[in-house]
């Protein structure tokens, strides 16, 4: 069976196009390559949220789809943008639809808002690089989301806003000292959200691209204290892109299996695909 994946860009068309440039797909086209390898039979949509005149396929609806998924964004919700307020809007049809739904960073934090929560600017700052010492808690131990995860992981991040209040009857599922929620479960009008405020998505080579495209800014907040310190980081990246196990690379930025292993670091969607996507198909196909 092929699983339909509707894919949410969650940038503008001007940023989307600066990483289509850069790596030769858009971050929805890219995250909906992902899903599809993991899924092993499957096809995308991707609907460009922000835009005004954003449409599904001619006949399309929610309820056509397998799954929903919202990608990053360089948007900032607490800025209440009409591109931003749009994926709201969307989230809210995607919980009334019923379908799986998931998203990574931004993505959680629009499935946040359109429950009833809100997300600010995070005032310890941003998180970049690498999530760090991500704990799951007691709900977190048990839920399908996590499963395949150690107690205390990291993975591959860049935000700078954080669901500052979850939802009413959210479930938080890990934490760590940046951010309260880095992983959680939100439902709202009958529809259920899984999502991570981490890139579950991004390969190093990605993370190396989005680093070197915020160069300017990484310098000024502290992260690296020059250009050539940036270059440094970024070559180790796409040379660990290369070659996972470099255990000089590994040891000198204190990285392990959980975000250079490939298979490893995708353990969320992987999880969401065979706890989530799967079931709910076969159950409709049945049906």
């Amino acid at each position: 069976m092929s699983l339909r994946f509707l894919i949410i860009e969650g940038n503008t068309r001007e940023v989307r196009e600066g990483y289509r440039a850069g790596q030769g797909v858009t971050p929805a086209e890219g995250y909906g390559n992902v899903m599809a390898g993991l899924a092993g039979e499957a096809h995308y949509d991707i609907l460009h949220a922000t835009d005004a005149d954003a449409a599904l396929p001619a006949g399309t609806g929610f309820t056509d789809y397998d799954a929903a998924i919202i990608t990053g964004s360089a948007l900032h919700l607490w800025q209440r943008a009409p591109e931003a307020l749009r994926q709201i809007e969307v989230a809210r049809a995607i919980y009334r639809a019923g379908i799986p739904f998931f998203g990574s960073c931004w993505g959680l934090q629009v499935a946040a808002v359109a429950a009833g929560g809100d997300v600010q600017r995070n005032p310890r700052g941003r998180e970049v690089g690498f999530a760090r010492k991500i704990t799951r808690n007691a709900a977190g131990q048990s839920h399908p989301l996590l499963d395949g995860r150690p107690d205390v992981f990291d993975a591959p991040c860049s935000h700078l806003d954080e669901v500052a209040v979850p939802p009413p009857g959210a479930t938080i599922l890990a934490s760590n000292a940046v951010s309260y929620v880095q992983a959680a479960e939100f439902r709202f009008e009958g529809g259920s959200f899984w999502g991570v405020q981490y890139h579950p998505e991004y390969t190093l080579a990605d993370l190396a691209f989005l680093i070197d495209r915020r160069m300017a800014t990484l310098i000024e907040e502290g992260f690296f204290a020059d250009e050539a310190g940036k270059s440094a980081y970024v070559e180790d990246l796409r040379a660990l892109a290369g070659q996972p196990g470099a255990r000089h690379l590994c040891w000198r930025h204190g990285l392990g299996p959980d975000v250079t292993d490939p298979h490893l670091r995708v353990t969320e969607l992987r999880n969401f695909i065979e706890s989530r996507v799967k079931p709910f198909a076969y159950a409709r196909q049945a049906a």
